[in-house]
């Protein structure tokens, strides 16, 4: 049986930020999201998702914040099974701030996008290759353009930066949301 396609995404996107939390040596390097370290950007992932989907009452098994890749793996797996099970998938999810929708659709439309960015994060604060695919970032880019004043207004996006004519879709994307799409590490630390 095939994947759907948000079980198909999912796998890619969790996958991608689990190489890439495989590779970092400091969990307490900074991030482009000030005042978070690299193991807050997993912490961030691995507690407001599960918290999302208890209160559409679907629970999950926690973590352990002092093992963030363990945490990830953990997350990671549950959520592909309950994609990968299309009787789950396909339930109906009734979270109290969201439109009734089945569960694959919730997932898909509120968490699979989180991983993708805070991959960037991730991957910016340990040194990690960081591109993103550009076809994705200037999709989701025209995506959160076109509820803009939704998404700032929810408080869980920063202003947007500034960009060059020139810049690319994912700088453009990481600009929007927040994040200066230079930012590096300060490598003197």
């Amino acid at each position: 049986m095939a994947r759907s396609e948000a079980a198909t995404r999912h796998a890619a996107y969790a996958a991608r930020f689990a190489d890439v939390a495989a590779g970092v040596r400091d969990w307490a390097a900074p991030t482009p999201v000030k005042e978070w370290t690299a193991r807050d950007v997993v912490a961030h992932l691995t507690t407001w998702f599960p918290e999302f989907l208890a209160a559409g009452g679907v629970q999950v098994p926690a973590g352990d914040p002092d093992d963030p890749v363990g945490s990830w793996a953990l997350q990671t797996l549950t959520i592909q099974d309950l994609l990968d099970d299309e009787a789950r998938a396909s339930e109906p999810f009734g979270h109290p701030r969201v439109p009734p929708q089945p569960l694959a659709s919730a997932i898909d439309t509120f968490y699979t996008p989180d991983v993708f960015l805070h991959t960037w994060d991730l991957a910016r604060s340990s040194g990690a290759d960081d591109t993103l695919d550009a076809t994705t970032c200037a999709e989701m880019l025209a995506g959160m353009e076109s509820v803009e004043q939704l998404i700032r207004s929810s408080g869980q996006f920063g202003e947007q930066q500034p960009v060059p004519d020139h810049a690319t879709p994912q700088q453009r994307l990481i600009a929007f949301i927040g994040r200066d799409p230079l930012w590096r590490p300060d490598v003197t630390r």
